[in-house]
C-alpha cells in the first residue's frame, strides 16, 4: 500500500522525531521533502499546496516551538493534517431510508465496481445484518452481468437477473419492484463503466440516479490511477451528487496519491477501501488509521480486527484446553495453525499493518516465498495418513519418502517440517501449567500492542 510514499515519509518521521530544536530553516527543509514525496506519489498539486500550507502554519506556531519534544510534535501535526486531507475519522454508510435502501455504484471500467459491489454486499450482510439484492445495469458487457452473478453468490447475497437486450432504466425499475415485493433491506446497483469519461456514460448514470433516488451514490476509484483519478473524480462530481468514495486496489503497487486527492476534489468522504482481491477484502475507511499507515506508524487496531475475524476462537480454545490437560500437540493441530494464518489474509497482509520499526527486519524477508512455504507445509501434512498426523514419531525413512512423493517435495523438506513441529511441540509442553503466562510476562513489551483486548494468536 503506497509503498514509495510510506517509505519516504517513514524516513522523514524518523528524522523529524530526532530534532531537538525546530527552526524555520529545518521546517522548510522538511516540508520540501514532504512536498516531493507527495508529488512523486501522484497527489494533485492543489492538494499538496494546501497540505503544505497548513502544516507550515502550525509547525511554526507555539505548539511546536514551545514543546519539550518539538520533533515529535511536528510528526503529530503531519499525521493530523494527513488525516484531515482524507477526511475526519469514519464516515458511515447511510441506510436510513424506506427499504430497500438503494446504493448506486459509479466509476470507470476497470476500477473494480463489480467486485466492490459484491464486497459491499458481504459487508452489509455480516456487519449490518441486512438482506441484500444486487443488480447489474451494464448491458454493454454481458460478461460483467455474469461476473456480478458469480461474486454475489460468493458474498451470500441474492442476484437480480438482467440481460444485454434490456435498457438500464427498465432493469432498475424491475429490480426496485422485486426488492420491495421480497422485503430486501438494500439494493446495490452496479452501473456501466467506460474506458474514459464520455457524454453517453454521464447521461445514462444521471437518468439512473433520477429513477433510483439512491440514499448513497458511491464513486469507485482505482488507487493506482494517480493523477487520472482526479480528473475522473471531478467529472463524476459534476454529473452526480456523490455521497461517498470507495478506493480500490490499495494493496497494489500504487503510489497512494488518489487517497489524498479524491476526498478534496469531490468533497465526498472516503467510506471504504479495497485491501485485497478476496470477497471480504473491504475495510471501512478510517482517515486517522490510514494516515498512520502512510507515515509508517502501522495500524494495530486493524491488525487486531483482522486477527479476531480470522481466528476460529472455538478451535483456539480447544487447542488451549488440550495443551493444558497434557494431551500432545500433534500435526493436525499444526496444520490447523497454518490454515488459520491463511484465513487471516496471509503474512503480507498482517505485516502491512505493523509499525515500520517492527517491519524493518521483516522487510528483508521475501513474503511471497514465506507464504509459498506455508502452502508447501500444508501439502506435506495433508500427504500423511491420519495415524501419522496423530503419532508423528511413526514417520521414519520409508514413510518420509512416500510423504515427499505425495506432496511433490524432497525428503529434506519433510525433515525440516518435522523439526519445526518438534520445536513447536516443545514450546507447547512448556506452556502447560501456567508456562504460557510466564512466557508472556517475559515478553513484557508486547502489552503495548493490544492491551487486555489483544486476542490470543493461534501461532
Amino acid at each position: 500500500m503506497a509503498s514509495a510514499l510510506t517509505e519516504k515519509l517513514t524516513r522523514l518521521v524518523k528524522e523529524m522525531r530526532g530534532q531537538a530544536r525546530i527552526t524555520e530553516s529545518n521546517v522548510q527543509d522538511m516540508l520540501r521533502e514532504v512536498r516531493m514525496a507527495l508529488l512523486e506519489a501522484d497527489v494533485a498539486l492543489p492538494v499538496v499546496r494546501d497540505f503544505i500550507a497548513r502544516v507550515k502554519e502550525k509547525a511554526l506556531g507555539q505548539e511546536v516551538l514551545g514543546s519539550l519534544k518539538p520533533g515529535q510534535t511536528l510528526v503529530s501535526i503531519v499525521n493530523r493534517e494527513l488525516a484531515a486531507t482524507m477526511g475526519e475519522g469514519i464516515a458511515d454508510i447511510n441506510l436510513a431510508a424506506q427499504p430497500p435502501a438503494v446504493i448506486l455504484m459509479a466509476g470507470l471500467q476497470g476500477a473494480g465496481k463489480t467486485t466492490t459491489t459484491a464486497k459491499l454486499a458481504k459487508h452489509l450482510i455480516e456487519k449490518r445484518k441486512k438482506k441484500v439484492l444486487t443488480v447489474s445495469g451494464d448491458v454493454y458487457r454481458p460478461a460483467a452481468i455474469e461476473q456480478l452473478k458469480t461474486v454475489t453468490a460468493q458474498a451470500g447475497a441474492e442476484w437480480f437477473p438482467s440481460s444485454a437486450d434490456q435498457k438500464p432504466l427498465d432493469i432498475a425499475r424491475a429490480a426496485i419492484d422485486y426488492a420491495k415485493r421480497h422485503y430486501f433491506d438494500v439494493l446495490l446497483v452496479d452501473t456501466a463503466g467506460r474506458l474514459a469519461i464520455d457524454e453517453a456514460l454521464m447521461n445514462e448514470i444521471k437518468e439512473l440516479h433520477a429513477v433510483l433516488n439512491p440514499v448513497e451514490t458511491l464513486f469507485v476509484v482505482d488507487a493506482m490511477q494517480g493523477q487520472d483519478a482526479i480528473n475522473t473524480a471531478r467529472a463524476f462530481k459534476e454529473a452526480l451528487p456523490l455521497t461517498g468514495i470507495v478506493l480500490t486496489k490499495l494493496d497494489g503497487d500504487s503510489r497512494g496519491g488518489a487517497a489524498l486527492s479524491v476526498r478534496q476534489v469531490t468533497g465526498a468522504p472516503i467510506k471504504f477501501a479495497g485491501v485485497s482481491e478476496k470477497i471480504d477484502g473491504l475495510e471501512v475507511f478510517d482517515a486517522e488509521r490510514h494516515a498512520g499507515r502512510i507515515l509508517g506508524m502501522g495500524d494495530i487496531v486493524a491488525l487486531v480486527e483482522q486477527v479476531s475475524a480470522g481466528v476460529d476462537m472455538e478451535a483456539a480454545q480447544k487447542l488451549a484446553a488440550k495443551v493444558k490437560s497434557g494431551d500432545g500437540f500433534d500435526l493436525n493441530d499444526f496444520l490447523s495453525q497454518l490454515q488459520q494464518m491463511k484465513q487471516m489474509g496471509g503474512l503480507s497482509s498482517l505485516m502491512d499493518k505493523l509499525p515500520a520499526q517492527f517491519t524493518a527486519k521483516a522487510g528483508q524477508v521475501d513474503m511471497d516465498k514465506a507464504e509459498k512455504d506455508i502452502r508447501r507445509k500444508e501439502g506435506i501434512i495433508q500427504s500423511m495418513t491420519p495415524l501419522e498426523r496423530r503419532k508423528p514419531e511413526l514417520i521414519k525413512a520409508t514413510r518420509k519418502k512416500r510423504i515427499a512423493a505425495g506432496s511433490g517435495v524432497h525428503v529434506q523438506e519433510v525433515n525440516r517440517l518435522l523439526n519445526e513441529f518438534d520445536q513447536m511441540q516443545g514450546m507447547m509442553k512448556k506452556m502447560k501449567g501456567g508456562g504460557l503466562m510466564k512466557m508472556m510476562k517475559r515478553m513484557g513489551g508486547m502489552k503495548g500492542l493490544g492491551g487486555g483486548g489483544m486476542p490470543k494468536l493461534p501461532f
